[in-house]
């Protein structure tokens, strides 16, 4: 049978975008459908990755000038810098990026719809544009990667000025003074150290018991000590009753218990940002005209090979979730086209360990077995820490928050996983990946020569601390108890 497309994509975000540009390079004729009439690349461009790292940026710059140099008149960053000043420093790099996946799209000879994809049979899709015409292709294969959106609260109202969620956030024209963040997420950490670094009061209102509970507990530990250092007040358990506008006081209050029982509590705020999770986009893309079997959260069932159980669509991204990371999107979006056209090379889903980075200030990266995690196993496990107070590196740029972490096994020094809490750990993370994917040991940093001074030494600090903790050695481990 003869189509119109080899694949047409629904949604331009990472998983899109990198299912179409693999497509291309096997010869085959694509069409993207994007939702949005003036960019391309979803939120991933527009709303979420690129802006929100582009602001941390520039907030990551405001707090080090801060750190490294002060201000002989005591004044906040927010006194110093406008958030005209900051936008400007995000503007260009969104247009830039922009750009050049418009010119990769180009260049790849792929074509583009403007407008509302939807499924109409595992062949046909219908696009209506915003004028409300509709046209339909046929195509050999569909690929979904519609993305997510912030969840809506039910007993609060986001108006998008007072109280924003993750995207209106960036439409700040100011820097506020004092920020009320509901939820306790990886969004709501990152803007609450984002916002921190400028200067801001920030509270956490966390409607759960704990917060990131899947990171390793001395790294949470670290994480937490920061936020007291940086007066970030982060509460547990919380149930928000309301929020209101105080006249008297000129400020908005947020109403508030820990606990059902708890006593009431206000604070008062400039800004409330509501962060307390994403869903995925799934309505009107036309899942029920072929029955497209969805988990309790909404996400779309796929297989290793991120194929649902209709054989010729296929989905990735925020839409399958649950890692809700672009570094894990674009790797599916290239193995779904690579197993939509029957290419050999690498047509299953790597069952590595994955990476993830937190973009808080400072960051987190994360791979492999906490400590925790290996003692669960049974695994007889040692430890290895490098503390960035002690790296010369760190003191050279006043970045000493922070704690590099090796797990290995006790009898063969093999390494199971590395977390990284400090200045560059999204980078630093991949130095101890490469040695996990290749079943190396500790003995890799000890052996290798590593530049000095790097933030990259801690791994070899870490790797010695672990050694001499397996081989009772240095003073501080001869007396320690089996």
């Amino acid at each position: 049978m003869t189509y119109d497309y080899d694949v047409i994509i629904i949604g331009s975000g990472p998983a899109g975008f990198s299912c179409a540009m693999q497509s291309t390079k096997f010869n085959k004729k694509v069409l993207i459908v994007e939702a949005s009439d003036e960019s391309i690349g979803g939120s991933w461009i527009s709303k979420g990755t690129i802006p929100s790292k582009a602001l941390r940026a520039a907030a990551k710059s405001i707090q080090s000038f801060q750190s490294q140099f002060g201000d002989p008149k005591g004044r906040k960053p927010y006194d110093r810098f406008r958030m005209e000043d900051i936008m400007a420093y995000k503007m260009p790099i969104l247009e830039n990026k922009n750009r050049k996946i418009k010119n990769d799209i180009i260049k790849n000879e792929i074509d583009t719809a403007r407008g509302w994809g939807k499924i109409i049979d595992e062949h046909t899709v219908e696009v209506t544009d915003q004028m409300g015409e509709k046209k339909t292709w046929s195509t050999r294969f569909i690929f979904l990667s519609t993305g997510s959106s912030p969840v809506t609260p039910d007993k609060l109202s986001i108006d998008h000025t007072k109280v924003l969620d993750y995207t209106t956030i960036l439409d700040l024209t100011h820097i506020p003074h004092r920020l009320a963040i509901i939820g306790n997420g990886i969004i709501a950490i990152e803007y609450a150290t984002i916002f921190s670094a400028l200067g801001t009061r920030v509270t956490i209102l966390s409607e759960d018991s704990e917060t990131l509970p899947f990171l390793d507990q001395e790294i949470r530990d670290a994480l937490f000590n920061t936020f007291k250092k940086n007066g970030i007040q982060l509460l547990h358990n919380v149930v928000v009753k309301k929020i209101s506008y105080n006249d008297l006081r000129n400020c908005d209050e947020v109403t508030f218990r820990e606990g059902e029982d708890g006593r009431l509590q206000v604070i008062e705020t400039e800004q409330i940002l509501y962060a307390a999770g994403k869903k995925p986009n799934t309505e009107g893309i036309g899942l029920e005209n072929l029955a497209i079997k969805t988990d309790d959260q909404g996400r779309l069932i796929v297989n290793n090979v991120f194929q649902t159980d209709v054989p010729s669509v296929y989905a990735g991204g925020d839409l399958i979730g649950p890692t809700n990371l672009a570094s894990a999107s674009f790797v599916q979006g290239r193995l779904a086209a690579v197993h939509m056209f029957g290419i050999k090379a690498a047509a299953a889903a790597p069952d590595a360990p994955m990476p993830f980075a937190i973009y808080s200030i400072p960051e987190i990266a994360s791979i492999g077995l906490t400590e925790e995690q290996a003692g669960e196993r049974g695994i007889d496990a040692t430890v290895g820490r490098a503390y960035f107070e002690n790296m010369t590196r760190a003191d050279l740029d006043h970045e000493t928050d922070g704690l590099l972490k090796l797990v290995f096994r006790t009898d063969n020094l093999q390494l199971l996983g590395i977390h990284i809490f400090g200045e560059n750990a999204g980078d630093l993370i991949h130095l101890g990946q490469s040695v996990m994917h290749l079943n190396g040991t500790i003995e890799y940093f000890i052996d290798q020569v590593l530049n000095y001074p790097t933030y990259s030494e801690a791994y070899k600090v870490a790797a010695f601390n672990g050694l001499n903790r397996v081989n009772r050695t240095g003073i501080k481990y001869r007396n320690q108890p089996d």
